[in-house]
């Protein structure tokens, strides 16, 4: 029993490779973030964040310098009305860059639904919904030529998109012979075609009723990103395709899904651009696709994909509309806005890059 004893308490032979290890009891860096570090994760986890200060500010800025003038229920409305095409176009340029592409013919597929939408009407007597869908029509098939260009055959969306702006351009002047529809022929014939151009009161503010869509759009699609899978699949298409692809995500269908989607939205500012000018011309919308990336990249958008918010696309097309009807209003030289709106730029950009540098 004795020999029985000592042999319980010899320890055994996997036991006296512990013998000297380290019995201390894991524990994990604490490390307090200081407070720039706390404002880089705020602003990563809300993106629209810095665009909403930025869009204050500017309003507490020519409020102070021009009073009641620009602070009027009018003014604030106009500068909706303004921006409302913007907006438009800005949401569809927002659902490409989220995935890492960009749209260089977003303008362009705008302008020609638009021109469709009148020439079908007026050259061929179709009833006016029906030329409506039609332009809707050609909006989604030249998002999907791009869609199928860039993720099927693997060409870079820069220069993809690049291309088609010319070709559609092209199209464009060649199809309508630079003709001009308007206002009293579309008054008399197709009111429909304007009919985002109506004005309805609310006190002292008038609003139209693209300014009403652009804000029904921006909030469903806001909707759709944040709590849907497809929207989920989105992100994660432009986080890292690679790793979407392994989780089971159709990376190719989604991203000719997004570019299809970006074309019915750009056909439906076409459709809003026709109220807002009261005619079809084939020459408006010039610089539609510049002025959609700038309301994005200010808007904290990353241009690398997976990260920013439909909203603060928004408050950058809003952000742009204040610094133009300000400045105007004060009386400045026209070319300080563009200065301002290009420092702008190029500060956004260099805060998304501070931003995913330290608090990814």
């Amino acid at each position: 029993m004795t020999d029985a004893s000592a042999d319980a308490r010899r320890p055994q032979e996997f036991e006296k490779v512990l013998s000297g290890s380290d019995a201390s009891v894991a524990s994990f860096d604490t490390h307090s973030r200081s407070p720039l570090e706390k404002v880089q994760h705020f602003l990563h986890k809300n993106p629209a964040a810095v665009p909403l200060i930025v869009l204050l500010i500017s309003l507490v800025f020519f409020g102070l310098i021009l009073g009641g003038k620009f602070f009027s229920a009018f003014t604030m409305t106009l500068i909706l009305q303004q921006v409302a095409i913007t907006g438009i176009i800005g949401a569809a340029q927002t659902m490409v860059i989220l995935t890492a592409g960009i749209d260089l013919s977003v303008g362009a597929i705008m302008v020609l639904s638009s021109v469709v939408m009148g020439q079908f009407t007026f050259r061929y007597g179709l009833p006016a919904p029906l030329s409506i869908l039609c332009g809707f029509g050609v909006g989604a098939a030249c998002g999907y030529l791009n869609g199928v260009l860039i993720a099927r055959m693997k060409l870079p969306p820069f220069i993809v998109t690049l291309g088609t702006w010319q070709i559609i351009l092209a199209a464009n002047f060649l199809y309508s012979a630079n003709e001009t529809i308007r206002s009293q022929d579309i008054d008399a014939q197709a009111p429909l075609l304007k009919l985002f151009g109506a004005t309805f009161r609310i006190g002292g503010a008038v609003f139209t009723y693209g300014v009403i869509v652009m804000l029904l759009l921006v909030l469903f699609l806001w909707y759709v990103l944040n709590h849907t899978a497809w929207g989920r699949h989105v992100y994660a298409v432009g986080d890292d395709p690679e790793a979407a692809d392994l989780s089971g995500v159709p990376v190719t269908r989604m991203l000719i899904q997004v570019y299809v989607i970006s074309g019915l939205v750009c056909a439906l500012a076409g459709w809003v651009l026709i109220g807002r000018l009261g005619s079809v011309s084939p020459t408006s919308g010039q610089f539609a696709n510049i002025e959609s990336i700038t309301a994005v990249v200010i808007g904290g958008i990353s241009l690398f994909g997976g990260r920013g918010s439909i909203l603060g696309m928004i408050f950058g097309a809003l952000i742009v509309g204040v610094f133009s009807l300000g400045l105007r209003l004060i009386g400045t030289d026209p070319q300080w806005t563009y200065l301002l709106i290009g420092a702008l730029i190029i500060v956004a950009v260099a805060i998304d890059q501070w931003i995913r540098r330290v608090a990814g």
